[in-house]
């Protein structure tokens, strides 16, 4: 009979702390997971996307944010001028580039 109390007692103490370390067992796998499939993905896009802005250069041609394809002729740190037509030019923000269409990098491993 004493034993039988003792684990009863010790199968009592073990069902509670089961479901809350069970909480957050799943609470911290869930996390992983968001972290593997959402957070770091979306963290290596951006810094491509940064790094790509970053190395804009004159001769680029880009896409802006609204569509406009362009040669780049001028490149500051925080603005880009950009021939969009023959003897048109615009000032755009470098943040506010989508993509680089072609770079001269790309030209030069071509011939």
């Amino acid at each position: 009979m004493f034993i039988s109390e003792a684990m009863a007692a010790t199968t009592e103490a073990v069902a509670v702390q089961t479901p809350m370390s069970g909480f957050f067992i799943q609470l911290v796998l869930v996390f992983a997971i968001f972290y593997v499939l959402i957070i770091r993905p979306q963290q290596k896009k951006m810094k491509e996307h940064e790094d790509t802005l970053n190395a804009i250069k004159p001769k680029d041609e880009v896409i802006t944010g609204g569509g406009i394809y362009g040669k780049v002729t001028k490149a500051d740190t925080e603005t880009l001028t950009i021939e969009i037509a023959k003897d048109v030019e615009v000032k755009v923000l470098r943040s506010s580039i989508r993509d680089v269409v072609s770079d001269n990098k790309d030209k030069s491993e071509k011939k």
